[in-house]
């Protein structure tokens, strides 16, 4: 029986897709798997450290596409392209999903299994993240600290500041509905994109008039559609709280945070405000 033979009840074998390649495999050119997988170098030999370095790894390419899809979706806007800017919400939904779903393997770190590569890791500290940083100045949660914290890296401080210079996401919706006929005021149209959002009530009864309108009104699934987003974005604040609380409770965290105090903290902040605050009033 030769190696092309099938065993009984199997299918047999297309020999066209078995050929040894000339080089690397066109799904490893396209993917870039066998670079992605030298990117893991634990350095202790804690059995959990490898899943807390891909885990990490992994939010961090969630991260990107999320990014990716919001400067999508506020390009669409500022054209206003409202069908493509809720495609890209939406696909910005379901990567917000996939990147809270990526928590499940620290989740249940106890703190001597953290405590077994923690010195590892030094000063790093997620909060240094320079992809999270993007969504939250793209949420228009912007800091001028936190940018620049990224001085040393050219390349990722220059990107960074072009991210904390132009038009929120969230700025760029309320341009939109201010073009749709909209109340938007116009002190917050031509705020300085570059400090923090801070909720509006002229925007809180913008967003009161069109959910007080038609239930199937585009602007109403709008509304809906970055409720979704913010509050994706609220349970990942919300779950990361958790994952170390569980993991190291109270105890300072790396880089000089004060840890869970700060992440709790943090996780309040608010995302797309008046969205929230409209509702009590419909």
């Amino acid at each position: 029986m030769n190696d092309s033979t099938s065993a009984p009840g199997r299918p047999a074998a297309d020999d066209s897709l078995t050929q040894p390649f000339a080089g690397a495999s066109p799904y490893d050119t396209y993917v870039r798997a066998s670079v992605l997988n030298t990117l893991q170098h634990p350095l202790t030999e804690a059995p959990d450290e490898m899943g807390f370095v891909v885990t990490t790894q992994v939010m961090e390419l969630w991260l990107t596409l999320i990014v990716h899809e919001w400067r999508t979706a506020s390009t669409a806007f500022a054209k206003d392209d409202l069908d493509a800017a809720m495609d890209a919400l939406t696909r910005s939904r379901r990567a917000l999903s996939a990147l809270n779903a990526a928590w499940a393997p620290l989740a249940s770190l106890t703190p001597a299994q953290f405590n077994g590569f923690r010195a590892a890791f030094g000063q790093a500290s997620g909060f240094q993240s320079a992809m999270y940083r993007h969504m939250e100045f793209l949420l228009g949660d912007k800091s001028a600290s936190m940018l620049r914290m990224h001085r040393g890296d050219t390349a990722v401080h220059e990107a960074l500041s072009e991210t904390y210079r132009e038009p929120s996401l969230y700025d760029e919706v309320l341009g939109f509905l201010h073009r749709q006929g909209l109340p938007v005021p116009d002190e917050v149209r031509e705020r300085d994109v570059t400090d923090p959002y801070r909720s509006d009530p002229g925007v809180v009864e913008v967003w009161r008039r069109i959910y007080s309108g038609p239930q199937h009104h585009p602007l109403l699934a709008l509304g809906e559609l970055l409720t979704d987003v913010a509050e994706l974005v609220l349970r990942w604040r919300y779950d990361h709280v958790m994952v170390v609380r569980r993991a190291m409770g109270a105890k300072s965290g790396s880089a000089g945070s004060t840890g869970l105090a700060w992440l709790e903290q943090r996780a309040t902040r608010p995302v797309f405000p008046e969205l929230w605050e409209a509702r009590g009033g419909v």
